[in-house]
């Protein structure tokens, strides 16, 4: 669609409204202010994480219930960013809360394996058809494990991932991450750019970067590997969609995927740590009908506490079965992580609430759908399963650099301080999306749709 086709927004008139938002999201927040001030004595930045950040201070957090969230002023929000994906269940879950409370009275730690973790693993493998795991205490720790692993299989160093992707904060997936468009370059050879200081030059240069959703580029930047000796030991990619709002892969590319890794003998790892069981049962690998030979989790899977875990098929597994791989943590599989994924997977996870979850995305896609349309507003909405944003872009975004190219910083910057304003709580920064919970309600999403409405109508006034 051509962009003359939209209408033609006034950059003045967005720039004052992003001014009035964040003077009255700062009035509305001056104990977080205060708390900010306290947090950066002790606290290198004042946060525990960089993604929590955000200028001139972030809004700290009380309490959760359902699918609300009360910040330390007292404000009110519905939770729509549902800690970057991984409340689906919604906070303070009575289902999860049984089973941390009844694992609590019987012990909390042991660095010794439990029936939990035996169940935990026997419900993914039936979801995900694959038939052994592992565990660890986070997304990152699940990718870093899962390359390693793929590394011992083939034999071979070289790691390939999509450019642009994130996978965790280990240094050989911190490659190719927010890049300024101009310097995106040839999509044939991308280039390895680390993300971040700290990052040593020789990892990065093992890591190789392709484009999303072009099957060919990634076929071909394999044989060129190959013949300089440097075939990758595995792919890893964010399957479901790529995490910049929200990209899907275009009919057929992970098919296509699947099928040039096993003919080159690569390692490939579905990272579902993002999407996995906020999208359906079984993540992407249910959703598209195409098997990796790993998947990664973390996230959603836990309920609220810090546990994540590796799929793979016997083959691959095999060197961490017979001790050739130490794939080792002191908390891995920890009893009340292993109690709450449990609780999660058989009573909160269910076929019901994976319905509830695609009526109400229905819901709200449908509702910023006709915003878009009725205010003539250069983009679309789009998602799966619980997950959805609007993408700000006159154009399709399919890979990094559509995205790069397209995105209007400025009108994403003003659309999460509207909704801050009124009380849709969402992730900061202009490369997320919501998340709904099973806990959501028509009332939540048409309050989301209500504020879209307002800003779409303020920006065309």
């Amino acid at each position: 669609m051509a962009v003359s086709a939209y209408a033609q927004l006034d950059r003045e008139r967005i720039k004052q409204l992003t001014e009035r938002e964040e003077a009255r999201l700062n009035e509305r927040t001056t104990r977080s202010k205060a708390m900010y001030t306290r947090a950066g004595q002790s606290l290198s930045g004042g946060v525990a994480s960089s993604y929590q950040l955000r200028d001139p201070w972030p809004i700290y957090l009380e309490r959760g219930a359902g699918p609300s969230v009360w910040d330390v002023d007292g404000n009110e929000y519905w939770d729509f960013h549902n800690g970057f994906g991984s409340m689906v269940q919604g906070h303070a879950h009575p289902a999860i809360g049984r089973a941390l409370r009844d694992r609590y009275a019987e012990g909390t730690h042991f660095a010794a394996p439990t029936e939990d973790a035996i169940v935990v693993g026997e419900n993914l493998a039936a979801r995900w058809g694959l038939p052994k795991w592992r565990y660890t205490n986070s997304g990152s720790e699940s990718t870093m494990d899962a390359i390693r692993i793929a590394r011992a299989h083939t034999g071979r160093d070289t790691i390939m991932k999509i450019f642009g992707s994130y996978h965790g904060h280990h240094d050989g997936v911190m490659v190719s991450i927010g890049v300024e468009y101009d310097k995106i370059g040839d999509p044939e050879n991308l280039e390895s750019l680390p993300y971040g200081a700290g990052i040593p030059q020789a990892v990065v240069d093992m890591t190789i970067a392709v484009p999303f959703n072009n099957a060919g580029a990634m076929e071909r930047r394999i044989e060129r590997l190959d013949k300089e000796g440097r075939k990758p030991a595995c792919v890893i990619m964010e399957a479901a969609m790529m995490n910049l709002g929200v990209v899907l892969p275009e009919p057929g590319y992970l098919q296509e995927v699947r099928d040039i890794t096993q003919r080159h003998g690569i390692v490939l790892i579905f990272d579902e740590v993002k999407t996995g069981l906020c999208i359906a049962p079984g993540g992407a690998t249910e959703k598209y009908g195409v098997v990796p030979d790993m998947v990664t989790l973390a996230k959603a899977l836990g309920g609220g506490t810090p546990v994540g875990a590796i799929g793979g098929s016997e083959e691959v597994m095999a060197c961490v079965a017979d001790g050739s791989v130490y794939q080792v943590g002191t908390y891995n599989g920890n009893p009340l992580c292993m109690a709450a994924a449990r609780a999660n997977l058989e009573q909160v996870l269910t076929p019901d609430a994976y319905a509830t979850l695609d009526r109400l995305n229905d819901r709200i896609l449908a509702g910023c759908t006709g915003v878009v349309e009725r205010y003539n507003l250069p983009g679309y909405a789009v998602g799966i399963g619980s997950k959805g944003c609007v993408t700000f872009s006159p154009q399709k975004v399919v890979d990094y650099a559509t995205f790069k190219e397209h995105q209007d910083p400025d009108l994403a910057d003003l659309a999460w301080l509207f909704n801050m304003n009124r009380g849709i709580y969402m992730t900061p920064g202009r490369e997320e999306e919501w998340t709904l919970s099973v806990t959501h309600t028509d009332a939540a999403v048409d309050a989301y749709v209500a504020c879209f409405e307002e800003m779409a109508r303020e920006i065309t006034a």
